[in-house]
């Protein structure tokens, strides 16, 4: 995946590096994210991994997925598992919404441990395997289960791994997320996405002058743009069904009105101004494995409590009123089938249901 890169700060400038998912503002101007992460795969054929060490295998129950609700990118590796039925297969660890300078923490569980690993901070999953890692502690994490270290963190893959790797393990019915004829298109508008959506709305948040602001708002807005003139015309991103595409916008647009508009100022509307955005991102959020993975308490937290060099206050607003959220949206006018052949998951997996008055109302 083609994505911006810098080198990292330094070690101790974890704080940033977690507020931001690697990300730093250079020069006092221009936000850049750092995207080096541990590259390891789980795959069927187990390629080797790091520095030629062995390589790690597809095997039900070995691995544990770590991903904070408030994380946009770790929300989607909780969806796709959800949507491919995956959680007997790799169990699931959510750290809670805010971490210190060291980690994110497994305070919202007993004692404040996760009860698979038995460790307080994600950190040491890391530190386990790289005893002197010297980027940022980030999630999503898997990590291998009987020797307690991470195997990667590399987001972006990991859902894709969950698509073609874990196959074996699918539920049945679950939906193609990568089909493999789409694949070419999927990418190029993944990459589309992160870079001027996903990553524009931080690129506006964290911008340390006026005039690296004004660009990246300029970009950020041609994108959105640009997605509601293709979302007018066909309910998904690509083909007819949701894809992995899909997935990748969805948690950016669950945090706009609620995040991004005020907090990082992307505030020319608001997504529930946008027609077809709104329809769209209702119409994900209304169906099996979106919104029912998705916490705005714990999103708001993560934001206006971590940024603190943004909202130094720690206020976290009581807003926006999330009823419209389950709303009619009218898309299935528009044709497509959300799950193509397959069906929609089950009912959401004991404990890993979002918490009571978190979600949407109606």
């Amino acid at each position: 995946m083609s994505q911006e890169t810098d080198s990292s700060p330094t070690a101790t400038d974890h704080s940033t590096e977690h507020s931001t998912r690697g990300a730093y503002v250079t020069g006092g101007a221009e936000f850049t994210r750092d995207t080096n992460y541990i590259e390891d795969r789980i795959t069927r054929d187990a390629a080797p991994g790091s520095n030629g060490e062995p390589g790690w295998p597809v095997e039900a129950g070995r691995y544990r997925l770590i991903a904070a609700r408030a994380c946009p990118w770790a929300n989607r590796t909780v969806i796709v598992r959800r949507l491919l039925g995956l959680e007997d297969a790799i169990s699931l660890g959510q750290p809670g919404p805010t971490h210190d300078a060291r980690s994110w923490t497994f305070d919202l569980d007993p004692g404040g441990v996760d009860p698979v690993l038995g460790i307080e901070r994600i950190q040491e999953a890391y530190f386990k395997r790289f005893p002197d890692y010297p980027r940022g502690i980030t999630v999503p994490a898997v990590v291998d289960i009987p020797t307690g270290a991470v195997v990667t963190n590399n987001f972006p893959q990991i859902t894709l791994d969950f698509s073609t790797e874990w196959v074996d393990f699918h539920r049945p019915g679950a939906p193609e997320l990568y089909p493999e004829h789409l694949r070419g298109e999927i990418d190029r508008i993944n990459k589309r996405v992160f870079t001027e959506v996903n990553n524009g709305v931080y690129r506006c948040g964290f911008a340390g002058s006026q005039e690296a602001y004004d660009a990246a708002y300029d970009r950020l807005w041609t994108a959105l743009d640009w997605l509601e003139e293709r979302l007018s015309r066909q309910r998904y991103l690509v083909g007819d069904t949701i894809t992995e595409a899909d997935v990748r916008l969805f948690t950016t647009l669950a945090r706009f009105d609620a995040v991004y508009h005020g907090h990082f100022k992307c505030n020319r509307q608001k997504l529930s101004e946008m027609p077809a955005l709104w329809g769209y991102a209702r119409d994900l959020f209304q169906t099996p494995g979106f919104g029912d993975t998705t916490d705005f308490v714990q999103i708001k937290q993560h934001y206006y409590i971590v940024h603190e060099d943004i909202n130094p206050t720690g206020i976290v607003p009581k807003g926006p009123d999330l009823a419209g959220w389950l709303t009619p949206h009218g898309r299935e006018a528009l044709g497509g089938r959300p799950f193509g052949d397959g069906t929609p998951p089950g009912p959401v997996r004991p404990g890993e249901e979002v918490a009571a008055g978190h979600g949407a109302v109606g």
